[in-house]
């Protein structure tokens, strides 16, 4: 094993010895100031781009040439958080945990963003600093901050109407889902072990979270998948944030003879009608399609593999080896991020035949432009994001960004925005 990943096993081991069984409740959003429901006169469709390792979000044009428009800083309370983490040796022990395992050597910042409806500020999640933030985009200042259980924040999901957000904390297996314009916690609910996707259905009745379980060990044999954790899917009213079904997927797997793939299920992506999921599972080179009237997995897909990839699962970056689902908004199309393979593609979704494999350096995301036609992808490799033609399947074009881009989303901002005042 590498020095530096036994040296970043040892940050992680260290953390969990000192921190059995506790965690830290979640607290009330703290307000610095009240956001204004009011509109500005005219907004503008854009796509926000998080910089993980830079703490910074880059906001791009969502169709065309998808040039760059602007850039916010995400970590403005920098100091002040850095103050409470160093005054804190539990906290201390996680911050360095994170950095030196998930982080791979650096912190991170933003793992998850979207606007609120009226383009005036964007709400993130920080894994390091554990937290959600509303960000006004027009002075870059704080609006409110919400703590997360545990020690980290993870991936997030907005509602259809946009006024809740929804974010894993992923060290206390909990849900939280927030009034985005005010930050207050509207309900919260127990998962599998580390939550990570969520995803409204589009009606806005349920959420979808999917747990994948510890990615941080070395412990990646078939036969040591055991070791991972409680991995489920857990599906709650959005009213009542009740339970109302959890899926697990190895019982899944094992019904169609794949008993030594992982069921930790990654980025995940409906159909236009719900009916059907489609997702990626840990170490796998592809996704899966799942039918949920009749409760089984329908079909596999096996993507090619880069000949220049290890096949020694323990160089894949928190076991992902492909990581990022997308769907053309008609359906035909799903765009996958082959991120270890470091190549993108898409796959006919009758067919499932893959297009060409576009090259791309640790593809981290996949989403959708804001004109339906292209899929966007983040590299996080190379420090840019890139637009593939769904109709094609080729390369549209490139626009470079900060440090490690990893989510991508669509939203608003003002018209004729280009970056904080102050």
């Amino acid at each position: 094993m590498p020095v530096s990943r036994s040296r970043h096993l040892c940050s992680v081991a260290a953390a969990l010895a000192l921190t059995a069984a506790v965690a830290a409740p979640a607290t009330a959003a703290a307000a610095t100031a009240t956001p204004s429901r009011e509109a500005p006169a005219a907004l503008r469709e854009v796509m926000f781009v998080g910089n993980n390792w830079d703490g910074t979000a880059d906001v791009i044009g969502s169709t065309g040439d998808f040039a760059r428009i602007g850039r916010i800083g995400v970590v403005p309370d920098r100091e002040q958080r850095m103050a409470e983490i160093n005054a804190d040796p539990i906290r201390w022990i996680y911050f360095q945990a994170i950095r030196n395992s998930v982080g791979e050597g650096h912190d991170q910042f933003v793992d998850d963003m979207y606007s609120t409806p009226d383009g005036r500020s964007l709400v993130v999640s920080r894994p390091s600093f554990a937290d959600v933030v509303s960000i006004d985009l027009a002075t870059g200042r704080l609006n409110w901050r919400f703590p997360v259980s545990g020690y980290r924040a993870d991936h997030m999901a907005v509602s259809p109407d946009g006024t809740r957000v929804a974010v894993s904390a992923s060290t206390s297996d909990t849900v939280h889902v927030l009034d985005i314009e005010t930050g207050r916690q509207l309900g919260s609910f127990g998962t599998g072990a580390k939550p990570h996707e969520n995803i409204f259905t589009k009606d806005g009745k349920y959420l979808w979270n999917m747990s994948i379980g510890e990615v941080n060990t070395a412990l990646d044999a078939p036969w040591l998948d055991w070791t991972k954790g409680d991995r489920r899917i857990t599906v709650v009213d959005t009213t009542t944030f009740r339970q109302v079904r959890v899926i697990d997927m190895r019982e899944r797997l094992d019904a169609i003879g794949l008993g030594d793939y992982s069921d930790a299920v990654r980025p995940a992506v409906f159909s236009p009608d719900e009916s059907t999921l489609y997702f990626q599972v840990s170490f796998f080179n592809g996704f899966f399609e799942y039918d949920l009237a009749t409760d089984r997995i329908t079909r596999t897909k096996t993507l090619p593999k880069n000949p220049a990839t290890s096949e020694d699962r323990t160089t894949w970056v928190n076991d992902s080896r492909h990581h990022g689902l997308s769907m053309s908004p008609d359906g035909a199309k799903i765009c996958v991020a082959g991120t270890m393979d470091d190549y993108a593609t898409v796959v006919d979704r009758t067919t499932l035949k893959e297009g060409p494999l576009v090259p791309a350096a640790k593809p981290y995301w996949a989403t959708v432009s804001g004109d339906g036609t292209h899929c966007v992808i983040s590299e996080s490799g190379a420090d840019q994001v890139t637009a593939i033609d769904f109709a094609t399947g080729e390369k549209s074009v490139s626009v470079p960004v900060g440090d490690h881009p990893q989510r991508v989303r669509l939203g608003h901002v003002a018209a004729g925005w280009t970056g904080p005042s102050a």
